[in-house]
C-alpha cells in the first residue's frame, strides 16, 4: 500500500522506545521526516541515530509536563523542518499502582499531568502549524484501560479515558481544517513500560519474567483472545496507516490492538450499520403494508417495495 506521506514531517513523543520508536522507524521507511521528543537524552540520541539509518530524523529533549519546554520543542522542530504534518503522542507512564484509599493527590496529578495534559499541550502547540498547512494527522495513544479499567491502575485508567474524550472533542474541532484526529488503544504490548510491570510482578511473586507474563495473562487479561503480549511493530502499523493519506475518511475513531473482540473494527461496524439500515427499512415497509391493508386495502399496493429496490424483501407471497 502506498501511504502517500513521503516528505511529510512527523513529531513523535515518547519516540525513544517502545511503540513510539517503532512508529518512528516505520514512518521513516515511508519517507517521512522524523522529529523525536522525549525527556531523556542518551536514549533519545540513540533512537535518533537508529532512525537516521532509515531516513531523516532529529531529536529534541523536552519534558511534556512543562508548557514552556513543549513550546520550545515546537520552535526547534519548525525552525528545522519548516512545517509539521503529523503528530503521534505515544509518551506516557503507568503511574501509581495502589488501592484507591492509598492514592494521594500527587499520585493522581503526576499521572494525569503526564498521560493526559501532555497530550493537550502537544496538540495545542502543533495544531496551529497544521492549520497553516491545511493538512494534518494526529494520533493519540489511549489504552484498553480507558474503557476496561483496573482497580490497581486508577489514575492511569482515568487519564487514558480523558485522552479518549479529548480526542473525540478535538477531532470535531479541527476536521474542517483538514486535520484528522484519531487514537489507538493498545492492550498488553511488549514495551519498556510493561517490562517494568512484569519485572516487579516476577520479584513480588518469586517467579521468572516469562512466568510473570504467563500468569498475568491468565489472571489479569483473560479476555485477550490471542493470549500473548503484542509487538510494538504491530501497533506501529496501525498508527502509520492513520497517519497516511489512505486514512482520509477516518476521524474521531479509536482503534484497538490486542482485544481480539472486534468492537472497534471499522469495517465490521460499517457492515453492521448497513445491515441495521436495511433491516429497519424492511421493517417499515412490512409495517406500512400490514397497516395499509387493515385501514385501507388499496393502500398496501402503494407501499409494496419495488423489486428493483436494494431494500426489497423479495417476498411476493406475503
Amino acid at each position: 500500500m502506498e501511504f502517500g506521506i513521503k516528505d511529510r514531517v512527523a513529531v513523535i513523543t515518547g519516540g525513544d522506545s517502545g511503540m513510539g520508536h517503532a512508529t518512528a522507524k516505520l514512518l521513516a521507511a515511508e519517507g517521512v521526516k522524523i522529529a523525536l521528543i522525549d525527556k531523556t537524552t542518551d536514549e533519545l540520541d540513540s533512537a535518533r541515530a537508529e532512525i537516521e539509518k532509515i531516513g531523516e530524523a532529529i531529536a529534541v529533549t523536552a519534558d511534556l509536563r512543562n508548557t514552556d519546554e513543549v513550546t520550545a520543542a515546537k520552535k526547534a522542530i519548525v525552525d528545522h523542518y519548516g512545517k509539521v504534518d503529523i503528530l503521534v503522542n505515544a509518551a506516557g507512564i503507568t503511574g501509581a499502582t495502589k488501592s484507591f484509599l492509598e492514592l494521594t493527590d500527587d499520585d493522581w496529578w503526576n499521572t494525569i499531568n503526564t498521560d493526559f495534559m501532555a497530550a493537550v499541550r502537544v496538540c495545542r502547540a502543533f495544531v496551529p502549524v497544521m492549520q497553516a498547512g491545511g493538512w494534518g494527522r494526529i494520533v493519540l495513544f489511549t489504552s484498553e484501560d480507558a474503557l476496561q479499567p483496573y482497580t490497581d491502575e486508577m489514575p492511569y485508567c482515568a487519564a487514558k479515558a480523558a485522552v479518549l474524550n479529548f480526542m473525540k472533542n478535538l477531532s470535531k474541532a479541527v476536521a474542517k481544517d483538514g486535520i484528522l484526529v484519531n487514537s489507538v488503544s493498545p492492550a498488553y504490548i511488549a514495551t519498556p513500560m510493561t517490562d517494568k510491570m512484569m519485572t516487579k510482578r516476577a520479584e513480588e511473586k518469586n517467579m521468572s519474567f516469562d512466568k510473570a507474563i504467563e500468569t498475568f495473562l491468565e489472571e489479569k487479561r483473560p479476555h485477550l483472545e490471542l493470549q500473548r503480549r503484542g509487538k510494538a511493530e504491530e501497533v506501529a502499523a496501525v498508527v502509520a496507516f492513520l497517519c497516511s493519506q489512505q486514512s482520509s475518511f477516518i476521524v474521531g475513531s479509536k482503534l484497538s490492538r490486542g482485544w481480539g473482540i472486534g468492537s472497534d473494527n471499522l469495517v465490521l461496524f460499517g457492515w453492521f450499520h448497513l445491515a441495521s439500515v436495511v433491516w429497519t427499512t424492511q421493517l417499515i415497509d412490512r409495517f406500512a403494508s400490514i397497516l395499509g391493508g387493515i385501514v385501507y386495502p388499496g393502500l398496501a399496493s402503494l407501499v409494496e417495495p419495488s423489486s428493483s429496490s436494494p431494500f426489497s424483501c423479495e417476498e411476493k407471497g406475503r
